[in-house]
């Protein structure tokens, strides 16, 4: 059985969002590898410590060594691991997570490219990761995309819809939950009765200050928290509207899930959030931090029944090619 070492942030467990680390392996150990994960390490020194450990005494035991890489304060981890990782010999694949990567390749660029163009090979989940770095001359990428188990979503189609939206993802300035705020504002001077839930664990300290935005304002929004999946998606039975308003991405597996399950999403046009979703095929795009532009978009699919039955069915079909059934043997293929 081939072992694998899988560096990333396990932190479900402290209320963060289930991340690729928490996904991906299961995924791989039900094939034939063996996955060791680090870090479950909240403290961020220790989880330095940690991944060094795990380095060490996993990785050289290890076929290859998968380091999540995100655009934040985690490069710096990623860059660590891998130097570790040439230091013993063993070959590590940086799997791209970071949406502002791009950043990372000019403003650190020597060291960047260092370590991306000395992995055995870079794994993007989006082929907008893949034009990004193929056009600062990286050619070892190639793209294998987010997963989910599409049976674990039961499609429901919508057409006739209410002014009902949902929100998932971690409250964090990066993905703007304000802006969702403000698009209900917007909504409710022509639907008095649009709600929004607001699903996610507190990042950066804003879930707070939102719901006091929200009640101030006397605005119908609900705070559930962090939820776990199978709660989210029963949540999301009562909601016909998925949004997105990040203003950095790659390819979000929340707004995966909500196509999956029949929601019409208008997301902000970033990152690689245009590969994922053709606007007004399977999805509506707006301009970043365009709150209006959101809302008349939310309008746009409460008042055409047609066009919103038109993207609920195509996003759904399009999101088909996540499913871990297509996407597992890319992993064979690769690690195999």
């Amino acid at each position: 059985m081939n072992k694998i070492l899988y560096i990333g942030n396990k932190l479900e467990k402290y209320g963060n969002s289930p991340t690729s680390a928490d996904i991906l392996p299961k995924f791989l150990n039900s094939e034939k590898f063996e996955v060791k994960v680090c870090s479950e390490q909240k403290n961020k020194l220790l989880r330095l410590l940690d991944f060094t450990y795990h380095v060490f005494f996993y990785g050289s035991q290890s076929k290859y060594v998968l380091i999540d890489t995100y655009s934040t304060l985690n490069f710096w981890y990623a860059i660590w691991c891998g130097f570790l990782c040439r230091l013993i010999k063993v070959r590590y694949i940086p799997l791209l997570r970071g949406g502002n990567l791009d950043n990372r390749l000019i403003k650190n660029k020597k060291i960047a490219t260092f370590y991306f163009e000395n992995s055995h090979i870079n794994i993007a989940p989006s082929e907008f990761m893949v034009r990004t770095f193929r056009e600062r001359d990286i050619r070892n990428i190639k793209h294998i995309p987010n997963t989910i188990i599409l049976s674990n979503y039961d499609f429901q189609e919508r057409s006739r819809i209410k002014p009902s939206i949902l929100w998932v993802r971690a409250f964090d300035k990066v993905y703007n939950p304000e802006m969702a705020i403000t698009v209900l504002e917007i909504l409710r001077k022509d639907y008095p009765d649009a709600k929004l839930c607001m699903v996610g664990p507190d990042k950066d300290g804003s879930h707070e200050e939102l719901k006091k935005m929200a009640k101030d304002k006397d605005l119908a929004v609900k705070f559930p928290g962090k939820l776990k999946k199978t709660e989210w998606i029963e949540l999301s039975k009562d909601y016909d509207i998925f949004i997105n308003t990040t203003s950095i991405d790659n390819t979000p597996v929340s707004v995966i899930e909500a196509m999956a399950l029949g929601m019409p999403v208008v997301s902000t046009n970033v990152g690689g959030i245009p590969y994922l979703i053709n606007n007004t095929e399977n999805g509506l795009l707006v301009d970043s931090n365009d709150a209006k532009a959101m809302a008349m978009a939310v309008e746009q699919l409460i008042e055409n029944p047609e066009l919103t039955e038109k993207l609920s069915v195509q996003g759904r079909q399009k999101v088909e090619n996540f499913n871990w059934a297509k996407v597992k043997p890319l992993w064979l293929e690769l690690l195999g």
